[in-house]
This record gives C-alpha cells, sequence and structure tokens, in this order.
C-alpha cells in the first residue's frame, strides 16, 4: 500500500470511526423509482458522471454532457444516457459489457445538492431510442440505458465545501499546464510540437461534438 500504513479494513472498524449508523432520515431517503422530483432534477441537469467497473474490479468515470435534459427518462425505472464522439477508448462501455453495474451523478448549475442513481446498464442501439437522443441533427449511434434500482439525493456539504459554484474563490490557473501541453507530455506523440497539439485539440472541440 505504498505511504498507507494505518489503514481501515472491516466495517465495524469503520462504523466506529464515523459515529455508528446512519440516521434514519439517510436510511430512508433512498428510493426505488425516478419520481417527479428525481425527473426534475435530470430533466435540468446538464452533466452527469458514470462510473463503472470491470469485471477485474477495475474503475472509471466518464463525465456526459449536453444541454439541460440531455438523459431520457423513459419510464419511472428506465433512462437513457446518449454516448457523443469521443477518443474511442471505450473504457466505460467495454466495463458495462463485462460488469452491467453502474452509478450516475447529476449536477445541476448552481444547485449544491445532487442526484445519484444506481443501476444496471446495457449498450443500446435502438433506432427509435436513439432518435430521442439527436442533437443538431445528428444522432448517436449508441447509447447507454440504466435500468434504475436505488435513487437518492446527495447532500451540498462537498459542494459547499470546495465553492464549486462561486467563482470568486476558484483557484488560479497561472502556472498550470495547459491539456495540449499534458497531452504531449503524457502520450509523447513522435514528432509532434505543442502547437500542432493545441491544433489538433481545438479542431476536434470545434468538428467532432456530435
Amino acid at each position: 500500500m505504498g505511504p498507507f500504513r494505518d489503514v481501515v479494513t472491516r466495517e465495524d472498524e469503520l462504523r466506529a470511526l464515523v459515529g455508528g449508523e446512519p440516521s434514519d432520515l439517510a436510511r430512508r431517503k433512498q428510493v426505488g423509482r425516478l419520481d417527479e422530483h428525481c425527473r426534475a432534477v435530470i430533466a435540468r441537469s446538464p452533466f452527469v458522471l458514470v462510473a463503472t467497473a470491470g469485471a477485474d474490479g477495475r474503475c472509471d468515470v466518464s463525465p456526459k454532457g449536453d444541454p439541460p435534459g440531455f438523459v431520457v427518462v423513459l419510464d419511472d425505472r428506465h433512462l437513457l444516457i446518449p454516448d457523443r464522439p469521443g477518443n474511442r477508448r471505450l473504457d466505460g462501455m467495454r466495463n458495462i459489457l463485462a460488469n452491467p453495474h453502474v452509478g450516475l451523478l447529476f449536477l445541476v448549475p448552481g444547485r449544491g445538492e445532487t442526484l445519484r442513481v444506481n443501476g444496471r446498464a446495457c449498450i443500446v442501439r435502438d433506432a427509435g431510442l436513439l432518435a430521442r437522443l439527436a442533437v443538431a441533427g445528428k444522432t448517436p449511434h449508441l447509447a447507454i440505458g440504466v435500468e434504475v434500482e436505488e435513487v437518492f439525493l446527495h447532500c451540498a456539504k462537498a459542494f459547499r465545501r470546495s465553492s464549486l459554484w462561486r467563482p470568486e474563490a476558484w483557484p488560479a490557473l497561472d502556472g498550470m499546464a495547459s491539456a495540449a501541453r499534458m497531452l504531449l507530455d503524457h502520450a509523447r506523440p513522435e514528432g509532434m510540437t505543442l502547437e500542432q497539439m493545441e491544433r489538433r485539440l481545438e479542431h476536434g472541440y470545434e468538428t467532432t461534438l456530435y
């Protein structure tokens, strides 16, 4: 475990350190369907994080973003997330093929509380469903379908601690490497300059969002 020496290995140890069992409210807030409150959050959310794990336990979290309401609620137990053009690594998709369990975290700008949705996912190519996910006249080739198992509201403490929605509290970016610089140093593509990497990134942003 490298530098990690004094680690917790049992749930009873963990419970003792955090002060025992969750409150009755924390237990009871979990529901098994997308009611009107959950639907209202999803309809206003332009951003969701999709967490997956492969058969070997290796995890991935993938951000998905589009205009608010881009995730379509089909009914109380099913929703649909478009898969837009990306880098074709397919980390999350490959995980879903091996292990369908997923966790979703929906964010609404300016709102501290988030919506957590856990369930079972599949990769959807049904043309009728995909047509509902079109943006700017472009329909995704695939989508992630999720059968909802549990849903609950997550409190705003993390957002209050981080001041995520307060621009005046954001850290200065002075001295921080650009994305192009980071990619160049990590991937080390032969013969590519920083300027070429910057152009490649910007070209992708301009031409392959959908």
